[in-house]
């Protein structure tokens, strides 16, 4: 709420006004009104009396104390008006003490300490405040020159808004018309004229009479005492022009034509002279009379002025009197009150408690016996507990090893998976089909944006294909390879060759386009699953374990062994990274990216030992920065537990030590020519690793924490009913197809733009091309969308 400051004087007339332009002009704003009001210290400069204003220092110091506190009484009385007047516009008061500082230079330096942005100034305040500082106008402009920017600063009398205009060293007030509404004046100089002109005008009409020059004489030292007292004070005040100017018709002499001694005669001459002889004795005789009166009515005031001091005497003495007495009364009157309230509360307090006591033994009484029956059926109930306790202690011991067996066959089901399709690849190896250029296209859909899996740069273009209903991955050679058909066809027979279980295995290829078919993965690679924030997959979205991680190291390495096993000579991968590391439905590793370059006679092994140095630190850390596991290994096992991936859950630190000892020793090859380091060597203690990683799951110290991770897995595990046949991502807005699959409307409508009349999955031809929402998939992607999002990462 913005704050409106309003310097208000003692006129209450002229502070209404001020008030009342000051809530017009902000009427549509909502404000609060900060009246400034200057306040007076009475004990210094002077006192207000029935007789007038008057010198404190006239007054004794009694009367003084009870003429202040009449004056701060009405002060107070002045300024509730004020706030009275404000209405339901919220006021506050902010008093001004006066100080040795110009009231000018106090009222800038408030502006700049509070940060006073609009200020309206009364000209009465400043006329009240002007005997320590400058003039009302001066002080004004002043205020005007000096102030902040931020200041908006508005000067208002009689209700209107006026301005300040300096010529010749003046200082005029004018209003929005441009008339002068006041006039700078001195009251120092025109107390002296008056001063002067007095005594002038006392020795030129020569007062004999001796009433008065008595009663001068008497009366001048103590009249030019208090002249010079007034003076001392250096006090500046505004004479009103009516004041002035009666003040300058009293202390003139009537003018006198001049004579013109061209026209007149003599005669005429002396007339004239008796003429103002005449006058000027009147003048004298009125002013003889005026000291007459001025005197008498001096010596009335006198005696009044005795007698009023001697009544307010009395009259102090009986207020003080009267004060005392009613102060008495109130107070035996308050302590007889508080005495009369302390018994009622207690007589009160006792009643309650009496009520509150006989309420409680009733209460207590009832659940005694509530108690008492509650006891025995609990102790029932007790016993039963106890019984279904043991026997749910039975229950979960039996399907703790219940568990424990189905996961023992899930992993061997996974190996005998993956046997049992390297051993019938295997046994197709001398079948492999040479496809036509027409079997790739129409696989792909003649390379489709939509099927195509990912860039490999300068090796390859990855697309996904269906041939005979069978998802596959194909691999268009680029054209620079510059491959003879015969070279072609050998690294096809070479690669159709090598077939182990943690391999990718090769299906077909095609020799007119020169791609290569091989077996689908549906996880993607090692690097998607380690590195790729979570919003950025697609097929999946969620941790390995870290016992997963350990198969998943054993599996490369032995992999990677049978490569360098080969005869005559070995085969040496030569980019061995995380991403040509592929996982299928199971999570079970392959190792893919075979370099097709020309044999060559040297085969160094050490560039795949420290490549799989670095992959086991990947699965350690899930980030590719290997620095941060050397300096964990360097320092301490609290180091080394700070930077273990937490999404693979709570490595045990004996075995994480143990597997960062076989990375760190991988990676050492590079610097030895005769290192006696094989894959063989570390498939036989990753096969170890991986055989203690089994028996901790196995056995009952981390059962809950498996139990959690599987529960967090299968949360978040992408139903394969809610992906997109063609774009293998989770359908926003699935419809119905004639073959009965759902399929995301944007690609299958794309699909069928382009001629297409055949299914995208088993590439028969479809009865009709309408398509149907299907509301109810949506419906439980949905909801499965927001289920996920509410499991905690």
């Amino acid at each position: 709420m913005e704050k409106v400051y309003v310097g208000l004087g003692n006129d209450l007339q002229e502070g209404y006004k001020t008030l009342d332009w000051t809530l017009k002009k902000w009427k549509s704003n909502s404000i609060t009104v900060v009246i400034l009001h200057l306040t007076h210290n009475l004990s210094q400069d002077f006192v207000y009396t029935p007789f007038g204003k008057l010198p404190a220092s006239s007054v004794s110091e009694e009367k003084l104390e009870v003429l202040t506190k009449y004056e701060q009484e009405k002060m107070e009385r002045l300024l509730s008006k004020y706030i009275a007047f404000c209405g339901q516009v919220k006021a506050e008061i902010r008093k001004v003490e006066k100080s040795d500082e110009p009231i000018h230079k106090v009222i800038v330096d408030l502006i700049s300490r509070q940060k006073i942005k609009k200020l309206v100034m009364g000209l009465a305040f400043m006329k009240a405040s002007s005997w320590r500082s400058k003039t009302a106008t001066s002080s004004l402009l002043y205020i005007q020159q000096h102030k902040p920017n931020f200041c908006e600063f508005s000067i208002v009398w009689g209700g209107k808004l006026m301005f300040l205009k300096e010529e010749n060293d003046e200082v005029r007030i004018e209003n929005d018309q441009g008339v002068p509404i006041t006039k700078k004046g001195s009251f120092k100089g025109w107390l002296g004229k008056m001063f002067a002109e007095s005594s002038s005008r006392n020795s030129t009409h020569g007062l004999d009479s001796s009433s008065s020059q008595d009663q001068w004489q008497k009366n001048a030292q103590e009249i030019e005492d208090y002249f010079k007292y007034l003076t001392s004070l250096n006090l500046d005040a505004e004479i009103c022009e009516e004041e002035k100017d009666v003040f300058q018709n009293n202390s003139t002499e009537p003018d006198l034509p001049e004579l013109d001694d061209s026209t007149m005669s003599v005669a005429a001459k002396v007339e004239s002279m008796k003429r103002k002889i005449d006058e000027a004795q009147e003048i004298v005789q009125l002013k003889k009379e005026e000291t007459k009166a001025n005197a008498e009515r001096s010596a009335k005031a006198e005696w009044a002025i005795s007698l009023c001091n001697t009544q307010v005497e009395k009259l102090d003495a009986g207020i003080k009197e009267e004060t005392a007495r009613r102060i008495e009364i109130t107070n035996h009157i308050d302590s007889e009150k508080e005495q009369i309230q302390d018994i009622l509360s207690y007589v009160q307090e006792s009643r309650n408690r009496l009520t509150y006591l006989r309420e409680l033994q009733l209460e207590l009484s009832n659940k005694l016996q509530l108690s008492t029956v509650t006891r025995s059926h609990m102790e029932t109930e007790l016993e039963k507990a106890v019984i279904a306790r043991a026997e749910m202690v039975r229950e979960i011991e039996e399907l703790r090893r219940q568990r424990d067996v189905i996961q023992r066959r899930i992993e061997f089901c996974k190996e005998k998976d993956a046997i049992g399709m390297a051993t019938k690849l295997s046994e197709q190896s001398c079948s492999y089909r040479d496809y036509s250029a027409e079997d790739i296209r129409l696989a792909t859909d003649d390379f489709s944006e939509i099927l195509r899996l990912k860039s490999g740069g300068d090796w390859t273009n990855v697309y996904r294909g269906r041939i005979n209903s069978t998802t596959v991955a194909i691999k268009i050679l680029p054209s620079e390879s510059q491959l003879s058909p015969e070279d072609f066809l050998t690294k096809m027979k070479i690669l159709n060759s090598i077939r182990h279980p943690h391999l990718i295995c090769m299906i077909g290829f095609c020799s007119e386009i020169k791609c290569i078919v091989f077996e689908y993965m549906q996880n993607g690679s090692l690097r998607d699953i380690l590195f790729s924030a979570q919003g950025s997959l697609k097929k999946v979205n969620r941790s390995l374990p870290w016992h997963a991680r350990l198969r998943i190291a054993h599996e490369v390495a032995s992999g990677l062994a049978y490569l360098h096993s080969t005869q005559p000579k070995p085969l040496i991968h030569g980019h061995l990274t995380a991403g040509n590391i592929l996982l299928d439905r199971n999570l079970v590793s392959k190792i893919s990216g075979f370099s097709l370059n020309p044999d060559s006679d040297v085969c160094d092994e050490r560039p795949d030992i420290r490549a799989l140095g670095v992959i086991l630190l990947n699965l350690l850390t899930g980030r590719n920065w290997l620095g941060l596991v050397e300096e964990a290994v360097s320092k301490d096992r609290t180091a080394l537990v700070r930077v273990l991936d937490k999404k693979a859950g709570r490595w045990p630190i004996e075995l994480a030590e143990e597997l960062v000892e076989v990375a760190m020793k991988c990676m050492a090859v590079h610097g030895e020519q005769n290192s006696e380091m094989r894959v063989a060597r570390v498939v036989v203690k990753l096969d170890e690793l991986r055989r203690k990683g089994d028996e901790v799951v196995n056995g009952g110290n981390q059962v809950a924490e498996d139990e959690n991770f599987v529960a967090e897995e299968n949360s978040i595990e992408v139903p394969s009913i809610f992906m997109c046949p063609i774009l293998q991502d989770v359908m926003k807005d699935p419809y119905l197809a004639a073959d009965g699959f759902s399929y995301e409307l944007e690609a299958i409508d794309a699909w069928l733009k382009m001629g297409r009349d055949t299914s995208p999955m088993t590439n028969l031809k479809l009865k009709h091309k309408s398509l149907t929402p299907n509301h109810t998939l949506r419906f439980l992607i949905q909801d499965w969308q927001t289920n996920k999002s509410s499991v905690p990462a």
